[in-house]
């Protein structure tokens, strides 16, 4: 389990957490929405698909699963309820900040590591207890909450990203050597089985960097490489393809 922490902007509180399992699932939603009419839904019977509208922004969400437990509290004073550490996190899900004369949840910020800086608001939380006391006190919480990421305006996401490229890690395979695409039990059919992106993390230093590989091999869909195939790698000083690059 990873330990990441919860800055708010305005106080600079911080509630620290261990995530578990280690993943985040992150969603994009794009600013698209169905054309309507003042009567409903504009649609034809001679269209394949609904007219859309490009509304521009969109939505990014992150949900993450968080353990707490009292034995794991460092202090010398150690709290009997779980609830006494979770309960800061159901608190920044209130609208208890004002702004332009609305109340808004507290600006957060997700920290782990060097790499994950995400500004945004909590949405949603729940929480389930276990390691009760005979008198009922839980000691332990499984909690989860979505955090919905505030608006960047496209500059300041560049830099994150270009950021999350500067604190990659060292390469595990030098430049002008070779990788070998190797097959992921998990993958689904139809796919080729091949996680690109972890493959990019060794040969780079970040999975951001698939794109980079897979334009200096030449692939153009890195879903369809079959498992076996050696990988040229390129060198860092190579610019990244189009300036983004997320893991496909």
């Amino acid at each position: 389990m990873e330990r990441v922490a919860f800055l708010v902007d305005e106080t600079g509180v911080r509630v620290d957490c261990l995530l578990n399992p280690e993943t985040v699932q992150v969603t994009r939603l794009a600013g698209v929405r169905p054309r309507g009419a003042p009567d409903g839904q504009l649609t034809g019977t001679g269209l394949a698909d609904d007219p859309l509208l490009f509304t521009g922004g969109g939505r990014t969400e992150l949900v993450l699963d968080l353990l707490f437990d009292v034995d794991f509290v460092e202090t010398q004073v150690r709290p009997e309820d779980v609830r006494a550490l979770t309960r800061p996190l159901w608190l920044l899900a209130e609208n208890s900040t004002a702004e332009h004369g609305w109340l808004r949840p507290p600006l957060v910020r997700l920290v782990w590591g060097k790499t994950w800086n995400v500004p945004g608001v909590i949405v949603a939380i729940a929480e389930r207890f276990d390691a009760f006391t005979l008198t009922g006190t839980p000691r332990r919480s499984w909690l989860r909450l979505k955090l919905v990421r505030v608006a960047e305006n496209a500059e300041a996401a560049q830099a994150g990203f270009e950021e999350e490229l500067a604190t990659a890690a060292t390469p595990a395979v030098p430049p002008g050597s070779a990788v070998v695409a190797a097959a992921d039990g998990a993958a689904e059919p139809g796919f080729s089985g091949v996680r690109f992106d972890l493959l990019a993390h060794d040969a780079l230093g970040s999975p951001l960097r698939w794109r980079l590989l897979a334009e200096h091999n030449r692939i153009s869909d890195p879903l369809t490489v079959p498992a076996g195939t050696a990988l040229a790698v390129p060198p860092l000083t190579a610019p990244v393809p189009g300036g983004t690059g997320g893991a496909p």
